[in-house]
């Protein structure tokens, strides 16, 4: 099979369901989301058995596929910049040190994936469950697919909003159904990202992002660019004061589903 011709698909592991769309060109063509009730953290092993009775339906050996997960199953942490890390194996064992004072002693193995920084500037770690990975391979493998890449949905976000950001200082919010995701950056330099759960509602996100502008208010007189991204909210956009609602371009399809929108934000 001609690497030009290859079908590609992505499929996207929410809070409380799996969708599944084949990519043509920069459309996407929606093949459909399985719900499933949310037993918190540990739902990624319901979330797999489901995206692989998908990939069973949809798709033919061959084909790549990229996933892209909820910030319901990942972690994130700052890493700070120290001069004494010599090597990607140090600065490896500091970010896990800082995941471990963060969220305590790791009762599973976690595989971390840090920004990309200059010299002198503070990282985003991201992590995700090595038994997840693990076991997403295992069944791509076995559907005879390509896995093109595994992504948060923070880095599809950002990745896919960023350019439309004031350079320096800023916080954007990715604010998934039951979960929000901030990140905040001042002078161009990461300086803080929180992972808080709470409903994607217009009250919600006032409190959330009232209580983060107060904060930083506190500790920087420079004026906070605030940025919210709410998946969910299709045919609701939220109405927050002083926030600028970032949303993905209109396409022609009449899907009217979080995983879909979520979806479409992979370059």
């Amino acid at each position: 099979m001609s690497l030009l011709s290859r079908e590609r698909y992505v499929a996207v592991l929410g809070a409380s369901g799996v969708g599944l769309g084949q990519r043509r060109g920069s459309e996407t063509l929606w093949l459909g989301s399985v719900g499933y009730i949310d037993e918190g953290f540990q739902a990624w092993t319901v979330a797999l058995e489901t995206l692989d009775r998908l990939l069973g339906e949809h798709t033919r050996a061959g084909a790549e596929l990229t996933v892209v997960v909820s910030g319901h199953f990942s972690r994130f942490c700052l890493v700070p910049w120290s001069e004494q890390i010599s090597s990607p194996e140090e600065l490896r064992g500091f970010a896990q040190l800082c995941f471990e004072d963060l969220y305590g002693a790791v009762s599973q193995p976690w595989s971390l994936v840090l920004s990309a920084e200059p010299a002198g500037y503070d990282r985003i770690a991201t992590a995700l469950p090595q038994d997840l990975l693990d076991r997403l391979r295992t069944l791509v493998s076995g559907r005879g697919l390509r896995l093109r890449s595994v992504q948060p949905y923070l880095m599809a976000a950002f990745n896919h909003f960023d350019k439309s950001f004031d350079a320096g200082d800023f916080l954007f919010v990715v604010a998934e159904p039951v979960r929000s995701v901030l990140l905040l950056a001042r002078e161009g330099r990461w300086v803080a990202v929180r992972s808080v759960g709470t409903s994607d509602s217009d009250a919600a996100l006032t409190a959330l992002i009232g209580r983060e502008s107060q904060l930083q208010a506190s500790t920087s007189e420079r004026p906070l660019n605030v940025y919210l991204h709410a998946p969910a909210r299709i045919d609701s956009h939220p109405e927050v004061a002083g926030v600028h609602v970032r949303t993905l371009e209109e396409d022609r399809t009449a899907v009217r589903d979080c995983l879909y929108v979520m979806s479409r934000a992979v370059a």
